[in-house]
């Protein structure tokens, strides 16, 4: 039987990542910094890619995960593409969930660790992009955000599982609910990073995280990653079919279309229209 292999790296025609292996490293970077490295559907196809290919490289040891240039690292999904092709059309956004779906468990389980390195933005499904990965480093002038609540939908494909679990419910409760930035300061006392750098020392940060994570037995910290998986693994399993089925029918709610169209419009959002009452 032929098991499936790495390619090189240089091999992938990606048009919205970049990929680059370095001895036992592989980086992944989001790319299209000209609109903060947000997720359209090409771009989830690429990055799905790429990490079945480190998954399958037994010289990779550690994958980072960072966005284009220095304003985001990912602010979640492209709200221009679910405008074109997903409002009002059920089935094709629980295409883009099942694609979004799959690239959080290729990436929660790819055998490696992972380090996100945060060098902008972490907004929405960027910062489920985060806590996807093991570990992460950030540098000192980002802020990390979860807009759903305000923009018309439910971070339903990571955060709602996953930062009662990091933070504490109390806290996961005030990300959700109140949509409001998250100093970097903040996030690392929450629990939402582990090492914050001033913005010059980011990539010797991560260099040094690499190393260090290279330097340690392949195998036994697989398994250490399987076991650590354990509770998001049992929270996401319980919910995420649910989460892309009611996504996929509430995307044609009136919540869902203001949001949107105010995003797209550039424009406030009509909260009074939309809570009822005076």
């Amino acid at each position: 039987m032929n098991f499936p292999e790495a390619k090189p790296a240089q091999s992938f025609d990606f048009k919205s990542i970049i990929y680059v292996k370095d001895g036992h490293r592989a980086t992944v970077t989001m790319n299209r910094p000209d609109v903060l490295n947000c997720l359209n559907f090409p771009t989830l196809c690429e990055l799905l890619a790429a990490f079945e290919d480190v998954s399958w490289d037994d010289t990779i040891r550690v994958m980072v995960l960072t966005g284009a240039g220095d304003r985001a690292f990912c602010t979640g999904a492209d709200l221009k593409e679910q405008n074109e092709f997903c409002l009002d059309n059920p089935k094709g956004y629980w295409k883009w969930m099942g694609k979004f779906i799959e690239v959080h468990e290729k990436l929660r389980n790819i055998g490696k660790v992972t380090v996100a390195r945060l060098n902008g933005m972490v907004v929405g499904g960027g910062n489920e992009m985060n806590m996807s990965c093991d570990l992460a480093i950030a540098a000192d002038d980002i802020i990390i955000k979860q807009v759903g609540a305000a923009r018309g939908s439910v971070a339903a494909a990571g955060a709602t599982q996953w930062l009662p679990l990091i933070v504490g419910d109390r806290r996961a409760r005030e990300i959700l609910f109140l949509c409001e930035e998250i100093p970097v300061a903040k996030a690392l006392d929450w629990g939402l990073v582990n090492q914050v750098v001033p913005r010059g020392q980011l990539d010797a940060a991560v260099d040094a995280m690499c190393t260090k994570l290279i330097d340690k037995l392949p195998e036994c910290t697989r398994y250490a990653k399987q076991q650590v998986n354990y509770w998001r693994d049992m929270s996401w399993a319980q919910t995420i079919g649910h989460a892309r089925d009611w996504l996929s029918i509430h995307n044609v709610s009136p919540e869902v279309r203001e949001g949107t169209e105010a995003f797209v419009e550039k424009r406030p959002i009509d909260y009074a229209m939309l809570r009822g009452g005076s």
